[in-house]
């Protein structure tokens, strides 16, 4: 029986989870920069977490299973609502605001297709009850400023306010069902299709030609000027808008200019309350989406007090594959530093003295384990990419010396025993 892998998953070899982890060192970096606390939370949660959130529908969508107590439980699709949980658990008499940050993986029952995977991780973060322009501005700079430590480029980041658009709505005396509809349709980016379902409900011409050329605004600062002569008086529709100038103009303050406004953003969910955003690599295709996020009141949703929070989560499997796609040299440490080489068996056990020694010191070092003859531990090493050889011969030994090889330009020396832990730091860190 041949053994395989479940559809939809993959195996991260060596090399890829070198790159994977200096990625997740670099955004855990960056989040820890702005304030943000690391949080776990359980890879299956109580089944009624996601469909009190996103309905039944979503069971289609999940793995979900009865446990041996008959109880219902599902692997967790996204991040969201598990973070939610774990504030009405425990945190919902903290100080506020609370910035914490995610890293995990979850799972989705769905056709696997290109970027699109059964399990796939997210790393995200969270600012519970800290709504306003500042603290929606700080993290869209939060997601930029990591974005730019990796060293991604071309990325591009559209923010916009459901509140300009539910304004249009509210005026025009549509129903929040009707609302919510309508936002899903936005979020597909469907324009002939919202127009047809605004005709259908029987919307008057003048804020269906509003909203249809609201969706349609993209650009730079330019463009609020341009939202502000649409919506006239609309008071609920200048709120947002004063609130989106204001996101904004944290991110000139903080140097990060390069956003595009673009109101057709919707993110498809009616949990969504005002800042939304997302970022696009167009060179991923039709999987170009690598982050989303906004300000939300989930935890009224789950029987909580009313707090707005915000938050956004990486696809990180996406980042990976736009830094792959652009080319990007990540750099990546070593994995071995040092090879430590016993010419002969005797010196075997001075070799793991030496290596023990380079390793307490925090260098990553290997020494031979299979006895091979010393022409194959030169080419063992060099297999490796180890940096220095550190030569091991009964008598150098005698002398209370080794050999040390630089394999870059193959000049070697004597050193001194005692001296060969503090002459190779020196020469790796520099």
């Amino acid at each position: 029986m041949e053994l395989q892998r479940p559809r939809g998953t993959r195996d991260f070899l060596f090399e890829e989870m070198r790159k994977r982890k200096y990625v997740e060192e670099t955004l855990r970096r960056v989040f820890e920069l702005y304030g943000y606390q690391e949080i776990k939370t359980p890879l299956f949660e109580d089944l009624s977490l996601f469909t009190l959130k996103s309905g039944e529908g979503i069971m289609e969508q999940i793995y979900h299973f009865q446990d041996k107590g008959g109880r219902d439980l599902a692997l967790r699709p996204e991040l969201t609502a598990p973070v939610a949980r774990l504030y009405l658990n425990q945190l919902q008499k903290s100080p506020k605001p609370i910035k914490m940050y995610y890293f995990g993986s979850c799972f989705r029952y769905e056709r696997p297709q290109a970027g699109r995977f059964r399990q796939f991780w997210q790393l995200g973060c969270e600012l519970m009850g800290g709504k306003s322009p500042d603290a929606e501005g700080e993290v869209i700079a939060l997601a930029a400023h990591c974005l730019e430590e990796l060293g991604l480029e071309d990325f591009e980041i559209h923010i916009g306010n459901l509140g300009i658009i539910r304004g249009i709505l509210n005026q025009a005396e549509v129903s929040s069902k009707l609302q919510d509809q309508v936002m899903a349709i936005i979020d597909k980016g469907e324009v002939e299709e919202l127009r047809n379902f605004l005709e259908d409900m029987g919307l008057d011409d003048s804020y269906k030609n509003i909203l249809l050329e609201l969706i349609s605004l993209q650009g730079h600062r330019e463009v609020l000027k341009e939202v502000e002569r649409m919506v006239g008086d609309n008071s609920q529709a200048k709120d947002a808008l004063l609130e989106l100038t204001g996101v904004l103009n944290v991110l000139d303050s903080v140097g990060f200019s390069n956003y595009i406004v673009n109101l057709g953003i919707a993110r498809g969910l009616d949990y969504y309350s005002g800042t939304v955003f997302e970022i696009y690599v167009h060179g991923l295709g039709a999987q170009k989406q690598i982050s989303g996020g906004g300000t939300y009141n989930l935890i009224e949703l789950f029987g909580g007090e009313e707090v707005e929070s915000t938050g956004f989560a990486f696809g990180f499997d996406r980042v990976v594959e736009a830094l792959k796609e652009q080319g990007t040299d990540l750099p990546l440490k070593k994995v071995v530093e040092v090879f430590v080489a016993p010419i002969s068996p005797e010196v075997r056990l001075k070799s793991f003295q030496i290596a023990g020694r380079l390793r307490k010191a925090g260098i990553p070092t290997e020494t031979d384990l299979a006895g091979k003859k010393f022409k194959k531990l030169l080419s063992h090493a060099n297999n490796l990419k180890a940096g220095y050889v550190v030569l091991v011969g009964p008598r150098d030994l005698e002398q209370g010396q080794v050999t040390v090889k630089d394999m870059d330009s193959g000049q070697q020396e004597l050193v001194d025993l005692e001296d060969v832990v503090d002459v190779l730091t020196e020469r790796i860190r520099g």
